[in-house]
């Protein structure tokens, strides 16, 4: 992979109170309030795990329009619905098992001439649901407040 083809997208997220943060997008994005439900959070925003699920849905239907667009198909309204699963793995330890995205065109099968071939080749467009199913790998980096390095691996 070449330099140009590499970017990188930066959240800043600062704790609110208690499990609340508040995250940052930067140039005039408006920020974002992520918790967890109760009883651990206040239930105040969306929690990480409706994030992942919200990413790969935004990814796979956005990929879609992109597809059919190429063929200059008229979508209608798309409207999309990601579900993260949880479970628990073998340590016991709460994971996402699994995030089923549904995708609905706003428009009838027949009212599309290429809606074959874009449906053969959208998932390969989406930068994320590709990354996930893939797996990804996670550098963790702790800091203190004064901005020494307690972990970084």
């Amino acid at each position: 992979m070449s330099s140009a083809d590499t970017s990188v997208s930066i959240v800043d997220l600062e704790q609110i109170n208690g499990f609340q943060f508040r995250a940052g997008f930067g140039d005039g994005i408006p920020e974002w309030h992520i918790d967890e439900p109760e009883p651990i959070g206040t239930n105040t925003g969306p929690t990480p795990e409706q994030l992942l699920a919200s990413a790969a849905g935004y990814c796979l239907t956005a990929s879609l329009n992109f597809a059919l667009g190429k063929f200059r198909e008229d979508t209608g309204v798309i409207k999309t619905r990601a579900e993260a699963t949880t479970g628990r793995n073998e340590e016991g330890r709460k994971r996402i098992t699994g995030i089923h995205v549904t995708i609905t065109l706003g428009r009838p099968e027949a009212a599309f001439s290429q809606l074959e071939r874009a449906l053969a080749q959208f998932e390969n467009f989406c930068v994320v649901a590709g990354s996930i199913r893939k797996g990804i790998p996670v550098r963790v980096t702790v800091a203190d407040s004064d901005g020494k390095i307690l972990k970084d691996d």
